[in-house]
């Protein structure tokens, strides 16, 4: 994904539960990655229920 292309994206997916304090960990994919490299499919799915 293209500089460009992510800062138009980028507002768009949530931010991490532990980011708004609301506990957690951090996730192992950055969102740039879910979006363009697809990492394995659970973290994709995980990604995009929430």
């Amino acid at each position: 994904m293209a500089d460009a292309e992510w800062v138009v994206v980028r507002p768009r997916p949530p931010a991490p539960g532990w980011m708004q304090g609301q506990g957690g960990q951090p996730e192992a994919y950055c969102h740039r990655a879910m979006l363009a490299d697809f990492p394995p499919w659970v973290r994709v799915h995980a990604f995009f229920g929430r």
